[in-house]
């Protein structure tokens, strides 16, 4: 109940996106040059989402590794090589949650048509986001932890940025 809160929540926050200021002096933070400039092309709301993302992972832990906020903020840049309208995003997360296998069998091809494009999104969007990263020169350590924030934690369990994974993914799945 709590997750479909928080997309709801998610939902709201991206509607009204346009109207919330995005802090770039807090990225700036944590970003190359090159890397700020692959997260201005993200859509604001994604912008919004990986700030709060960043904010949580920063009252997770005291010190947070370099890497851990770098992948905070740019776990979610692939999503700007197709940006979806959040009718998109919405049926991908009803899909996903209520038949996940088709969820799956949708995304698997890279067929971005209209009706295709969010599963393939949702699919893909980590991979792409580390192949942007890779271009941008960034910390091999936040590449593998954008790269695999959506992957099953316990398959990982034994990797030595695992516990960082699991704080992006906890504070990936509370904003």
């Amino acid at each position: 109940m709590e997750t479909a809160i928080n997309r709801i929540e998610q939902g709201i926050r991206a509607l009204f996106a346009f109207a919330t200021p995005v802090d770039l002096h807090l990225a700036n933070q944590y970003l190359s040059f090159k890397e700020l400039e692959a997260f201005q092309k993200m859509s604001r709301a994604d912008q919004l989402h990986s700030l709060n993302v960043l904010r949580a992972v920063l009252n997770q832990r005291e010190a947070v590794p370099r890497p851990l906020a770098v992948a905070a903020l740019m776990h979610d840049v692939g999503k700007c090589r197709y940006h979806l309208a959040v009718w998109q995003k919405t049926l991908a997360v009803l899909v996903k949650r209520l038949t996940p296998p088709l969820a799956d069998r949708l995304g698997r091809e890279e067929n971005l048509s209209i009706w295709r494009a969010p599963f393939v999104v949702r699919s893909h969007h980590a991979k792409w986001s580390a192949e942007i990263l890779r271009a941008c020169c960034a910390d091999a350590a936040a590449v593998w932890l954008v790269e695999h924030h959506q992957a099953d934690i316990l398959a990982l369990y034994d990797h030595e940025q695992a516990v960082l994974l699991r704080c992006l993914q906890r504070a990936d799945d509370a904003c």
